[in-house]
């Protein structure tokens, strides 16, 4: 195969499930991860069907479905809570897989980090890449602690403002797309069956996911604020008075919360690196390459889809470079399409009211284009 030895730079959700993909097809891995602890946040994530197919493909599904909680559609939600429509989402992973999960994200990375130690990954934390020397058949890195390796390929899977994609001559960064979102766990209610969104209120909209049995993950579109406030701490005060004005369910939900309830609070940021991934033996993946709005909830899957399928190509047969030709032939297109239309909905949820805006339209186009191999 045209690569055997691997180093997966970033241990979160990307680089957990290219390592157990790389592994499974008899690559020998290293994941390096900055962070001297290895565990997921503690928010909600919305998993849909592309990438319900690659946590099976990787054999964490089953593990990840018994605290998740599928369901198959979605509700649209004037601010009051009264019922605009209900929309069926189409099943992006196969008609035997939910078309969607949502789940806590912590959970989700447990059941990877497991996974990655029982499939023999080599996992060093607390430390990154500081520099790479390519010649043509190999890559020599250099860690931040002053050790050394030897790689066929090197993958940065670090994030929306990965160091990798810097490092290797892209010069890509993300950009505010102009709105910020509060995000919080907090108890179930017993109606909460599937993910709704609020439309019409003081903010860009508000929404939910169930993410266990007890548990929900609500969330508020807003512009941007002061950037002082970005973190996992920011005032839960400061949700509820920007809040103020949805009710339903989702005003239950936030008014419930206790007081030492953490809210992270985020500006959203979009990447493209329109252009190959890849500079010789090293690239990157995931939104390290790609991060869009989370208006159409596909940000997880591209990034499975990525890791899934590059794991494929530079595992099988024929040169390294044919396979990541291959690889972007496929990925780009598909990336490029859903990053184009979350940005559309971004802009349309910015400027309401305008001309020709029709939101449910592009996200029901967009996931029924996803139905197609990635």
């Amino acid at each position: 195969m045209p690569v055997h030895k691997v180093l997966v730079v970033g241990g979160g959700i990307t680089g957990s499930v290219l390592s157990l993909a790389l592994a499974r097809r008899g690559a020998d891995v290293d994941l390096v991860e900055i962070s001297p602890q290895w565990f997921g946040v503690g928010h909600g994530i919305t998993v849909q069907g592309n990438a319900l197919k690659a946590l099976r493909s990787v054999g964490v599904l089953d593990r990840v479905l018994a605290r998740a909680v599928p369901f198959d559609l979605m509700r649209l939600r004037r601010a009051d809570g009264s019922l605009i429509t209900e929309l069926m989402t189409p099943h992006t992973g196969g008609p035997d897989l939910p078309s969607t999960a949502g789940a806590l994200r912590s959970d989700l990375q447990d059941a990877l980090c497991d996974e990655v130690y029982a499939r023999g990954v080599q996992v060093r934390l607390g430390l990154s890449v500081d520099r790479l020397d390519q010649s043509p058949g190999h890559v020599d890195v250099t860690f931040t602690d002053g050790t050394t390796g030897r790689y066929d390929l090197v993958v940065g899977a670090d994030g929306i403002n990965s160091a990798m994609r810097a490092l290797i001559g892209l010069p890509q960064r993300p950009r505010p797309v102009g709105m910020s979102i509060f995000r919080v766990v907090g108890e179930r209610p017993a109606e909460m069956d599937c993910a709704e969104v609020y439309y019409g209120g003081p903010r860009f909209k508000a929404g939910y996911s169930p993410i266990s049995a007890d548990q929900c993950y609500a969330y508020l579109l807003d512009e941007n604020l002061d950037a002082s406030l970005i973190g996992p701490r920011a005032p839960l005060s400061l949700l509820r008075e920007r809040g103020a004005g949805y009710g339903g369910t989702w005003g239950r939900v936030v008014d419930s919360l206790p007081q030492d309830t953490p809210v992270d609070y985020r500006w959203i940021e979009a990447v493209l690196v329109d252009e190959p991934w890849h500079r010789g033996r090293a690239l990157v993946v995931g939104d390290a390459a790609h991060a869009c709005p989370p208006l159409i909830a596909q940000g997880a899957a591209m990034c499975l889809e990525d890791a899934v399928l590059l794991a494929e190509l530079v595992t099988g047969e024929g040169p390294l470079e044919r396979a990541l030709e291959h690889f972007m032939s496929r990925r780009l297109p598909r990336v490029r399409m859903v990053l184009r239309n979350s940005l559309q909905l971004a802009e349309w949820e910015i400027h309401p009211g305008t001309p020709g805006a029709d939101p449910a339209r592009i996200m029901s186009e967009t996931l029924q284009s996803l139905t197609a191999a990635a």
